[in-house]
């Protein structure tokens, strides 16, 4: 039964045409990047890069190198558009932009991390068979029709990125609307709808859509009868989100989604309308079955659990940290932090009062303020400083964290040498002090 579900061959429309959205926008992303300063505040002026823990060893190219590196992703996503060596262009690009995920998070997003897997399994999947430069080409690669299994793992990504979005909103700070207030409190100045968005009854009807329709939109599309109107909510939701959180391509790639849900004759008729429109064809078993159902299973596993692992870990995410990346907790607290690091040198016993301007950006500073990580990161980064003069120092900071709207309180241990404890990936980091009592 789910063979015959799995590898029924189906119209390929959705995923062609889904192929020319995914490579513009991506393209205009990377192009965007350098336009708009992205990559020059981000990773061109900044002295220290801070990297996923375990990535130090990816660090941005020197001189105008990284502007180099957006370029080159801009014409990959071009290159995919059209369709032209596809498989080298779209692997390429997948690398290419995972070397950026991991090399820094000053600029943390979500999407990013959802852009690095569809990058990934684009990659894999038969989006050049038709429309397409390599089709021109090379005419025995046209085909117009695919697998099954092809259209429902995108849809299966989408569901458990949104469910788990919409079951991460169920908590305090979202349900009272305090959470959305902070987000609209920074767009007070928007030109029109600034005032409009500082209205309670705003911010209740943005916090139980935000809910509802991450937690249905997927079923809804999926659904004939509600489709439409699922559509045109979408529509709205995502042209808000680019409007008033100003998030780049993204809306946009999550509107191109949509393509999936529906019927690909329709597809074909408005974006293919010189195609013949392809019936399904009987099921056909691959030789590959086995390695294929192997790697979408496990890939899928890693997928569902990931998210929960911060569950696992002691004390509250939304106070540690540990655990909310690659978790799809979008949109879900305001952090801000006042800190001081006291450099000690242990021959000496001399301490230093470290002025965060001698090796930090503003918004660096901002994320060293009040992130777990990068205070560790940035207290080993101040030992090896140190350590090309000849120095052996100890790190302690004293650093206190604000939450949304609650007030400052203690978050890092004052006593604990920073520069000298290591990074736990997989468990609680105990000089990360236990969350305040409400």
């Amino acid at each position: 039964m789910l063979d015959q579900f799995l590898f029924k061959k189906i119209d390929n429309a959705q995923l062609v045409v889904f192929r020319v959205f995914y490579g513009l926008l991506v393209s205009a992303e990377c192009y965007g990047a350098i336009a708009t300063g992205w990559v020059r505040r981000t990773l061109v002026e900044p002295e220290f890069t801070f990297s996923f823990i375990g990535f130090e060893w990816l660090q941005p190219l020197p001189g105008n190198g990284m502007y180099i590196y957006f370029a080159v992703m801009g014409t990959l996503g071009l290159l995919i558009a059209l369709g032209y060596k596809y498989r080298f262009s779209a692997l390429a690009f997948a690398v290419l932009w995972s070397g950026v995920y991991l090399m820094q998070k000053t600029s943390y997003n979500n999407h990013y991390y959802l852009l690095m897997l569809l990058a990934y399994i684009m990659a894999f999947l038969p989006a050049n068979r038709d429309a397409s430069l390599d089709a021109k080409l090379h005419p025995k690669l046209r085909s117009q029709t695919m697998y099954n299994w092809v259209r429902w793992i995108i849809i299966l990504q989408l569901f458990i990125v949104y469910t788990y979005a919409s079951v991460a909103k169920l908590y305090a700070d979202w349900l009272d609307f305090s959470m959305i207030e902070v987000l609209m409190s920074h767009k007070k100045d928007y030109y029109l709808i600034g005032d409009f968005l500082q209205q309670q009854w705003v911010h209740k009807i943005v916090a139980f859509f935000g809910i509802f329709f991450d937690l249905l939109i997927v079923p809804a599309l999926l659904w004939r009868p509600t489709r439409k109107t699922a559509f045109v909510l979408a529509i709205f939701f995502h042209l808000f989100n680019s409007i008033v959180f100003q998030i780049g391509i993204f809306p946009y790639l999550s509107l191109a989604f949509t393509v999936f849900f529906f019927e690909p004759q329709t597809i074909r008729n408005i974006f293919l309308k010189t195609k013949k429109i392809i019936p399904e064809t009987k099921t056909i078993i691959p030789k590959t079955k086995k390695i294929t159902l192997t790697v979408l299973g496990i890939y899928f596993l890693f997928q569902l659990v990931l998210p929960i692992r911060h569950h696992f870990f002691q004390d509250d995410v939304l106070w540690t940290e540990e655990g909310h990346r690659l978790s799809w907790r979008m949109m879900l607290r305001s952090r801000g932090g006042r800190i001081t690091f006291k450099a000690v040198n242990i021959q000496t016993k001399d301490t230093t009062n470290i002025n965060l301007n001698d090796y930090l950006t503003k918004k660096q500073q901002r994320r060293v303020a009040c992130y777990p990580d990068f205070i560790w990161q940035f207290a080993h980064h101040l030992k090896k400083e140190y350590a090309k003069d000849g120095k052996d120092i100890q790190v302690f900071v004293e650093n206190k964290v604000k939450i949304n709207q609650r007030p400052y309180q203690q978050f890092i241990d004052p006593k604990v040498d920073l520069a000298n404890v290591p990074w736990k990936h997989f468990a609680h980091n105990d000089w990360i002090l236990p969350s305040p009592k409400e």
